[in-house]
């Protein structure tokens, strides 16, 4: 007997996925907040890509240009300093650092050092041995490129100011924005993927794996969370990006294993897991197959609200001096330095990085409400 043309033209009812994303798009603050969560990655992916922001640190300002809306300018100076000591002792053209070679070649010559911006003498033979400055043409080329920059104009204003060295505050913005983003999101992962193998392995087996994974569990809980993160972080001794993810993600599974295990607790002895196991079902394929699909919105939850909060502990290890290098700058690193620069009254560094931080936690806080709303299976 043939089907019916009704019954094969039938639409077919909407899965849990297509509920949710229906409920996320009626809700507008949830909208809202998507889009600039996806402002903020899209800034980080055109930022790690080099596309903005790729030379944040050339110092284009003079020291603290006061940011442009405020009608203020800075009074540049792009005189060459004179009262700066001499590198060496003998050195005849005082104010100027000269390479450390060329006074011992010239004397060996038995002349004066050549001056500064002057082509390096030829190679001098002694005894046969050929003596160069190995240093020499590597030196002329900084020295060159320490008079450009000493001499290149300089803007007396910008849109978000400048700091202390004169880079771009709105550049830096950006270029931090990166680094606690991809710590942010790495980490979450880190602790999601933990989080969620080790509860899924505890609530559904139970019996003396459960009682290790709640002894394990409970270490990591008996220490209070910044003091165990501040510890490992000094035990380390070794700021990086990806010491910070390993320190965030490897500390920060606890509440999702908490979560996923008693999900796995509750759906073990359901009706759809005794059938699993009644044709054969490994119990990999139970756990992974047939039970994770019904909790696995409780990770994608408490991925969004790890990230936000591991973007908060970046900020703070970087303000306390274990989080990233020198090289690099994170909205932690922006607030270290504008901690001294309020006390002067520079509070624009201050201002834009915790304005931005504040715009991104707030955001990913209500898409993380609104995800959770959407994705409970309870909710029709």
């Amino acid at each position: 007997m043939n089907p019916s043309p009704a019954s094969t033209n039938a639409p077919r009812s909407p899965g849990l996925w297509q509920l949710a994303w229906r409920r996320l798009l009626e809700d507008r603050i949830a909208v809202v907040s998507m889009v600039v969560v996806g402002l903020f990655v899209a800034l980080t992916v055109a930022s790690s890509l080099n596309w903005i922001a790729r030379n944040w640190n050339e110092e284009i300002a003079v020291g603290y240009a006061p940011p442009a809306f405020t009608g203020k300018q800075a009074v540049a100076d792009n005189s060459p300093d004179t009262t700066a000591k001499p590198a060496l002792t003998t050195d005849p053209y005082p104010g100027r650092v000269r390479d450390p070679l060329a006074t011992e070649l010239a004397e060996l010559r038995g002349q004066s050092a050549a001056p500064h911006g002057q082509a390096a003498e030829p190679p001098m033979e002694i005894n046969g041995i050929r003596i160069v400055d190995p240093i020499a043409k590597e030196f002329a080329e900084a020295l060159a490129a320490a008079d450009a920059m000493a001499t290149a104009p300089r803007a007396t204003s910008l849109i978000f100011g400048a700091d202390k060295w004169g880079h771009d505050v709105l550049k830096k913005l950006i270029k931090g924005s990166e680094t606690s983003i991809l710590v942010g999101l790495c980490a979450a992962l880190v602790a999601t993927l933990i989080g969620t193998l080790l509860g899924a392995v505890s609530g559904y087996f139970g019996g003396w794996i459960d009682d290790f994974c709640n002894w394990f569990y409970s270490i990591f809980t008996a220490i209070p969370y910044l003091l165990l993160i501040l510890t490992i972080a000094a035990v380390l001794n070794q700021k990086g990006v990806t010491t910070i993810i390993l320190i965030l993600g490897l500390t920060g599974w606890t509440g999702i294993f908490r979560l996923v295990r008693a999900e796995y607790i509750k759906h073990r002895s359901r009706e759809y897991v005794q059938a699993a196991d009644a044709i054969g079902a490994s119990h990999a394929r139970r756990m992974f197959v047939h039970i994770f699909p019904n909790v696995s919105h409780i990770s994608l939850v408490q991925l969004s609200v790890h990230t936000v909060g591991f973007i908060k502990s970046e900020v703070i290890l970087s303000f306390l001096g274990f989080g990233v290098p020198v090289d690099k700058v994170s909205w932690g690193s922006m607030l270290g330095e504008a901690q001294n620069e309020l006390i002067l009254g520079y509070w624009w560094q201050l201002a834009a990085a915790t304005a931005a931080m504040a715009l991104l936690v707030t955001a990913f806080s209500m898409f993380t409400d609104a995800l959770r709303d959407a994705l409970d299976p309870k909710i029709k």
